[in-house]
Parts: C-alpha cells; structure tokens; sequence
C-alpha cells in the first residue's frame, strides 16, 4: 500500500522564510515604541534598556534573514520604517523628557532635526544598497542610525553609571551631541560595518567568548558598559575613515596602472 506523501514542510517557501525575520523587525517597533512609554513615566532606565534590546533584535533579524534566505523588499522597508522608530523616534522622546523640554521650543525643534536626520540617512541607505557589491560594502556613509540612537541617550547613560568624573550642564551637553549625532548620521564620512567582515574559522572560539563576556559585562554593569562602549565607537570612527581613504587610494592606483598599461 502507498504511503502518502508528507507535505508539510517547515520553512519551504519564499514567502514562509520571510515571517519570521519580519516578526523580529516587528517585535522591535514595539519595544522600540515601549521605550517612549517608559520614559513618558519617567522610568527613564528602563526606556535604555528597550532601545538597546531593539537595537540587539535590529542586529539579528536581518542575519537571520540573509541565513534562511528569506530576505524580500518588504522586509527591507520595514526594518527601514522600525529604526526610524526604535533609534530615531523613541531616543529623541526619551531625551526630550529628560531634559530638552527645559528648553522649551528650541528642545523640541533639537529633538525634529535628528528624527529628520534619521530618516534622512536611512533614505540615503536604502538607495546605495541597490548599487553593485564592491570593497565598500565594509563600511557605511555616515554612522548607522542603530549607533546613532545610542549615542544620543549617552548623557542619560552616563547620568546612571558609576563613571562619572563631573556633573555636566546635561541640558548643554544634550543640545550639542544631538546636533553633532544629526549632522554625522547625514555625513558622507565612512564608518565600520560589521555585516560583511569574514570570521576565520580558527578565530570564531575566540569571537564568541568575546560576545559572552561582553553580554555579561552589559548585564552585571549594564550602563558602565555602555558608556565604554560609547566611547570606543567615538573613536573608532576617525580610525574607519582613515582605513577607507588608505583602502581608497590603493584602489585607485590598482586601477591606474591597469589603465596604463591598456593604453600601452
């Protein structure tokens, strides 16, 4: 007797591997969308915490696409539409009701030019992303919004950690970083992506007992941790641009002495 055939499949189709990466994205709005309730309520650590938790869900659901094949254009505009939200929308509320709203309009006209700004990167990301793969895909234009939205709340962050050398004029300090966050998430200026770096094998024991205790560091001193890692990225990003530039002139001269020697 014929047994029949089981076709159920788990995961099989196109349109059944993208649910999943999608339902992340969307569990990201959320909390992203959480955290400004959070801070409506004046729980202001708790309103970091869900920014970082979507910036984590931010960071996976698309490797979790790209490794089930499930990417699609949907899902592009919506991870697009949840960091304008997580990482713009919700940063600028929490900072506002902490301290920018102390500077009346002005607070919230600071608050409108780095949601813009945002937005305007992410347009700007979305475009490029269409262009052919080439050595450039390592790093960004401009530092990414997920960043971007972190460095916002470091005074905040700062304000709950034990590493605090002085008590800054925040509603000063507040003002300046959020313009100089707006203007280099809209800059040209190249920063590191880590989406397309190659771990060696020999290497990825290594890597993953780095991420382990980077995680521990992030649970037992959540905003000590933070505030390093706010740090480091700062100064990671002079040391990005000029790895592009080196990158970039030897490239160039690659393909002048090809071209030299087609005329010859």
């Amino acid at each position: 007797m014929e047994q029949p055939k089981n076709n159920i499949k788990l995961v099989s189709k196109k349109n059944s591997r993208v649910i999943l990466p999608n339902i992340l994205t969307l569990i990201g709005v959320c909390i992203g969308l959480t955290s400004i309730k959070f801070s409506f309520d004046g729980n202001f650590q708790l309103a970091i915490i869900a920014v970082i938790v979507a910036g984590v869900i931010d960071g996976l659901d698309g490797r979790i696409a790209r490794l089930i094949k499930g990417t699609s254009k949907v899902g592009k505009e919506l991870d697009s539409l949840t960091d304008v939200i997580s990482f713009g929308v919700a940063p600028a509320f929490i900072m506002y009701f902490w301290t920018l709203s102390e500077l009346g309009r002005l607070g919230w006209l600071i608050s409108l030019i780095y949601v813009i700004c945002v937005a305007l990167r992410l347009a700007r990301f979305n475009v490029n992303s269409e262009a052919e793969p080439s050595w450039k895909d390592n790093f960004f234009e401009g530092i990414p919004s997920p960043a971007g939205g972190v460095l916002v709340l470091m005074p905040l962050i700062y304000s709950f950690s034990e590493i605090q050398f002085f008590i800054p004029n925040y509603k000063i300090i507040v003002s300046i970083l959020f313009i100089v966050i707006s203007i280099l998430l809209i800059s040209k200026l190249p920063t590191y992506s880590l989406k397309k770096i190659v771990v060696p094998r020999s290497a990825t024991i290594f890597l993953l007992l780095i991420v382990v205790l980077y995680f521990g560091l992030l649970l037992i001193y959540t905003f000590n941790t933070l505030i390093i890692s706010g740090v480091l990225y700062l100064l990671m990003i002079p040391i990005s641009a000029l790895h592009y530039f080196k990158i970039s002139k030897n490239h160039n001269n690659v393909e002048n002495i090809d071209h030299h020697e087609d005329v010859l």
